[in-house]
């Protein structure tokens, strides 16, 4: 009897998790710009913090921080999408030229008795398909991006609210000596996350369209700003981010071009996510990298290109809450990557 009660309760958790999902899908137009809120005002509330040791009032804060996102993301979006309206329109032709190059090693590979059908392999494989999916996601985030207004208004009153919530949050509890604690780990542990890992995400970017402008590769605003934004994803994000700029760098500059840019994305990556990230961040908040990918896939579907960028911090914050109570505990752990098992 008490197996059937605990099965009934499953599937009326489930059922449950269903429905919301569900609504959370149809209402994606309203969520989304609201998620993009609540991480911006969360990555901001450390400037709040620093502005209040000096005793600047919060009102003067809240508006010298406001002024500053909109000032970066005016100055960006112009750039970044004015490179993306060019590079939309000469996409076709990289297209082709990209098909020549790969043509081309493929007859390389001949020579050394390596047989592969040019036609089979270009049906299956598309080169120009990779560069469209990053394009894509900057093309959607833009999109989502048009909600300027309703984003900026909205990080506005969460940076006013931010601390009252805590206390709203406590004084709602009724166990509060238990679960204060509970509340207090998961929120330093949500802001400290997305606090370290936007630092070190822009220095991935900043050092990204460095390396591409000393190599004079096309864009490399546009690069870097996609190195910033798929460095929130591990192991996969580099990648895609890394795709592009050498696919453009081989087709443009020539093989010895797209290997240096290639070899320069590798070293950014393996010192930023490697040695810097593990030095601030620790190991405590790992992500398997099973889950990573399948977190990426989940994300995407449910809410379009911004979930694909904020996959690796939604599930983050979900993992910490699960962490934080007894009843999912388990369950973060099957999340994690197993270093803090094998380490105990």
């Amino acid at each position: 009897m008490a197996s059937l009660t605990g099965v009934n309760k499953s599937l009326i958790i489930f059922a449950a998790l269903v429905i919301v999902l569900a609504g959370i899908k149809s209402a994606s137009a309203i969520i989304i710009p609201f998620i993009l809120a609540a991480f911006i005002a969360i990555i901001c509330s450390p400037l709040i913090k620093f502005f209040a040791r000096y005793r600047i009032p919060k009102g003067i804060a809240v508006i010298f921080v406001v002024l500053i996102i909109v000032g970066l993301g005016v100055s960006l979006g112009g750039l970044v999408g004015q490179s993306v309206n060019d590079f939309s329109q000469q996409l076709p032709q990289f297209k082709v030229k990209l098909k020549e190059e790969f043509v081309w090693l493929v007859d390389i590979a001949s020579q050394y008795n390596i047989l592969i059908n040019k036609d089979q392999i270009l049906s299956m494989f598309d080169p120009g398909k990779m560069v469209d999916v990053a394009t894509n996601m900057l093309t959607g985030l833009g999109g989502v991006m048009a909600n300027m207004f309703l984003i900026i208004l909205t990080v506005v009153f969460m940076l006013f609210e931010g601390p009252s919530l805590n206390h709203k949050i406590h004084s709602a509890l009724n166990d509060p000596d238990k679960k204060m604690k509970q509340i207090n780990r998961f929120l330093d542990s949500i802001n400290s996350y997305l606090a370290i890992k936007t630092l070190v995400s822009l220095g991935t970017g900043i050092l990204a369209a460095s390396l591409l402008w000393f190599l004079d590769v096309d864009y490399f605003v546009l690069w870097g700003v996609l190195a910033f934004m798929f460095n929130y994803i591990p192991n996969i994000g580099s990648i895609i981010a890394a795709v592009p700029a050498v696919l453009l760098a081989l087709i443009t500059q020539g093989p010895l071009v797209a290997g240096l840019v290639g070899a320069g994305y590798l070293v950014i990556n393996t010192v930023m996510g490697n040695i810097v990230e593990p030095k601030f961040l620790g190991k405590g908040l790992g992500l398997s990298t099973l889950v990573v990918f399948l977190s990426l896939i989940f994300w995407g579907w449910l809410l379009g290109s911004v979930g694909m960028l904020l996959s690796v911090p939604l599930t983050m914050i979900v993992k910490i809450g699960l962490e934080a109570s007894d009843e999912g505990r388990w369950v973060a752990t099957l999340l994690g990557t197993g270093e803090e098992l094998t380490e105990n």
